[in-house]
């Protein structure tokens, strides 16, 4: 993406539809007038009194203990620098979203007009009995060292400044693994690190914690080596200073076994890595350009072991893997503060899950067949679900260890549950899709590119690198839109009615009358619907000019779907397409099928569907447990709408027994497992969070997830076409950009799986 067309689309994205990126929420209702009598006047009273009477109440009857304050002065913001307390209200809004995605921590972002160290210190204790916990942010140093410190002694709640503490835990965790792998002793290696700020201070500090001696570390400056015979030297620096006889960053590097960046880019230069040591370890972590590129370095030596703080390269280092998950422990159990212990608890606890089985669902999402531990995953990946159930657990155990923790756990088993329920957003899932599809890019045709929200769509998955579109329709059209839009990437354009497509046009039409000819279709009829753009588009993915297509923005479903069932046709052993909403829930992703194909399905339907839709979860990492809704629960309607949905699980228990699949039963039911409990203790969806929901009509299908995208405001993805021998997919009319955008990473991983079963045959 161009730097213009970035600097557009991200001050769009701040600005609209509303101002910022975070909003609060009501978490009582507030509907009735009896509901604000208890909200305020006369009801809030009562809480008042009570926390007057226990200030630890507070805990209990507010939302201070789920809510820490992001705080900032704005005086070196990411690699802005001091650009003021206003001009960092973007960063700090970011902050509290990341909190709010992967650790469920509501945030209040507060941008201080204050570089006093005295009154900075002042203003966050006045303001500190809102919070439950405190995160500082983006603060300069020296500045940031003293500001911390006197909070954390003069605060009885959680303080961390994440520049220095973040990067610090997550390398450790990284290096501690690094080193392992290489076999050596940490005591004994040399450490080189280029950056002395916050930051480099901090993750300095946090190995020699690990076992790194003070005589074995060279920190480098702007201004070079670090030696205990420069003048002017700061307290912070001081206790970095070396004897050794070292004046560049060049010469420190010469034997050196570790290497961690902390700087800026492009400093580090091949041969410098060459004069390193065996088995030499790379941190690179300037951003967004590390010290050196990923791949020049790895190409420089064979035996490296090489992190950098992009997502686009292995081992990244990434402080979302431990600000939400520390502040996340620290606050369920109530922790004074962050104290040592809790943050080596993170290091370890990322390094042992480094070593773990992965899930499938983060093999799936980095299109990895089995990642391991070793050179190119030495610390888990921001994906990973097992992060909120794993680090928080360790921060809280060592609070509680460490005598700091007010309000210890005692069953370990209900609070692993607990975290484990606190991501259920769906949201997550649209960033494993796109993260997925990036992995390996594929072609595909927008079908009704001439149209300035499918343009739009086309474009985003081409800047994000979801895949690689073709644009489809009028070119002149398509090149004015692309213009207005500051579409500037160099796509193919097919126009299939224009001469150009001629020769490609006949052909097609050929293959098609061949195929349709003792169907009604003369060579002359083919090559008039060869004109048609989704006739040729379907044609274009048949024969391997396209790997994927998607349409219907602008068209009637059943006009669409057309061509797809007269070209593509289905996949072996499939004998009915059908489709698949995913609904992006605060629950979690909910896959409900079939919403747009088949009117009235017999059980034999329904069982195929169930079964399609089981692999589509699957195919996304996760555990299908399937709800065949009814009217009526097991059996209690003798109703044929009722007895086809018993046919249909009867013949999946028989012949599937391992799918989690149950019904006919009510909605309600499915989704309360306590109620399922206590009036059939015999089914199969007993204590499993029902995500799957097989409807027994189109009717009933169709109607519910319209009213959940637009009562609910519950986003959708769909509908997912299931059963069809090629990655093609139809829009519902009118789709938003994202819904596209969405749909074309569904249609470029719905490609890979297809490749992935070609390649298998052969």
């Amino acid at each position: 993406m161009s730097s213009s067309r970035m600097k557009k689309e991200a001050l769009r994205y701040h600005e609209k539809p509303t101002p910022g990126k975070i909003e609060v929420i009501p978490t009582k209702k507030h509907a009735s007038q009896r509901d604000l009598s208890l909200a305020y006047s006369p009801g809030v009273a009562e809480p008042c009194l009570e926390i007057q009477k226990n200030p630890t109440d507070v805990y209990k009857y507010t939302a201070k203990s789920n809510l820490v304050g992001v705080i900032s002065n704005g005086t070196a913001v990411l690699g802005l620098g001091n650009i003021g307390p206003l001009a960092s209200k973007p960063v700090m809004e970011g902050k509290g979203l990341l909190f709010k995605i992967f650790a469920d921590i509501d945030v209040f972002d507060i941008e201080l007009d204050v570089t006093d160290v005295d009154k900075f210190v002042e203003t966050v204790k006045a303001i500190s009995p809102t919070f439950g916990g405190i995160n500082l942010e983006d603060i300069k140093a020296p500045e940031a060292f003293e500001i911390e410190r006197r909070l954390k002694e003069e605060l009885d709640i959680p303080v961390m400044h994440d520049d220095q503490h973040g990067t610090a835990i997550i390398s450790a965790a990284a290096l501690k693994n690094a080193i392992e792998l290489v076999h050596k002793d940490i005591s004994k290696v040399i450490i080189v690190v280029s950056g002395a700020g916050a930051a480099a201070i901090s993750c300095t500090k946090l190995y020699m914690k690990l076992g790194a001696k003070a005589e074995n570390i060279i920190m480098c400056d702007s201004k070079g080596v670090i030696r205990a015979d420069r003048d002017n030297l700061n307290s912070h620096k001081k206790q970095f200073a070396t004897n050794r006889d070292l004046h560049t960053l060049e010469e420190a590097m010469v034997n050196s076994d570790v290497f961690i960046g902390l700087s800026k880019g492009g400093i580090v230069s091949t041969e410098m890595l060459q004069s390193m040591a065996k088995d030499p370890i790379v941190f690179a972590l300037a951003n967004p350009n590390p010290e050196i590129d990923y791949k020049t370095a790895i190409k420089s030596r064979d035996d490296i072991i090489m992190a950098t703080g992009r997502s686009d390269n292995p081992n990244q280092v990434n402080n979302v893997l431990g600000f939400p998950f520390i502040f996340r422990g620290a606050l369920d159990v109530r922790a004074t503060g962050i104290n040592e212990a809790m943050k080596m608890a993170a290091v370890h606890a990322l390094a042992a899950l480094a070593k773990e089985s992965v899930p499938e669902q983060v093999n799936i999402v980095y299109d990895e067949i089995n990642l391991t531990f070793g050179k190119e995953y030495i610390i888990p990946k921001p994906f990973d679900p097992r992060l909120i159930y794993t680090i928080p657990p360790a921060i809280a155990k060592a609070a509680m260890d460490s005598g700091i923790a007010k309000n210890p756990i005692t069953n370990w088993s209900k609070y692993r549950d607990d975290l484990m329920e606190r991501l259920g957003t769906g949201n997550k899932l649209i960033r494993i899709l796109h993260n997925r599809a990036r992995a390996k890019q594929k072609k595909i045709i927008f079908a009704e590119a001439d149209h300035l929200d499918v343009l739009k769509a086309a474009q985003i998955v081409s800047d994000e690198k979801i895949g690689i579109p073709i644009l489809m329709g009028n070119t002149e059209i398509i090149n004015e839109l692309k213009e207005e839009i500051g579409f500037t990437a160099d796509l193919e354009i097919v126009d299939p009615k224009t001469k150009e497509e001629t020769k490609r046009r006949n052909k097609f039409a050929e293959i098609f009358w061949k195929a349709r000819q003792r169907k009604g279709f003369t060579l002359l009829a083919a090559q008039k619907i060869m004109r048609e753009r989704n006739y040729f588009s379907a044609m274009m993915v048949n024969e391997g000019y396209a790997d994927a297509m998607i349409t219907g923005y602008s068209r009637n479903y059943s006009s669409v779907i057309k061509p797809m069932f007269e070209l593509i046709g289905k996949e072996d052993g499939v004998s009915r397409v059908a489709a698949c909403n995913i609904m992006l829930t605060k629950k979690g992703p909910m896959f409900l099928a079939d919403t747009t194909i088949n009117i009235n399905p017999t059980a034999e339907h329904l069982a195929k569907i169930t079964q399609m839709t089981s692999n589509l979860v699957k195919l996304f990492g996760q555990k299908p447990n399937i709800a065949m809704l009814s009217f009526s629960n097991f059996g209690a309607s003798s109703a044929k709408e009722t007895t086809k949905i018993s046919e249909a699980v009867k013949f999946i228990h028989d012949n599937y027994p391992k799918v989690i699949v149950d019904g006919p039963v009510q909605a309600d039911f499915a989704f309360n497992s306590e109620l399922l409990k206590d009036k059939f203790s015999f089914s199969k969806l007993i204590g499993k969070k029902t995500n799957v929901l097989i409807f027994p009509n189109l009717d009933s299908a169709n109607i519910t997830y319209k009213m959940m995208k637009q009562v609910y405001g519950a986003e959708s993805i769909g509908p997912i076409m299931l059963g069809f021998k090629k990655p093609v997919h139809i829009l519902q009319l009118g789709a938003s950009v994202d819904e596209m955008v969405n749909m074309a990473a569904i249609a470029v991983i719905d490609a890979q799986e297809k490749d992935k079963i070609i390649n298998k045959k052969k």
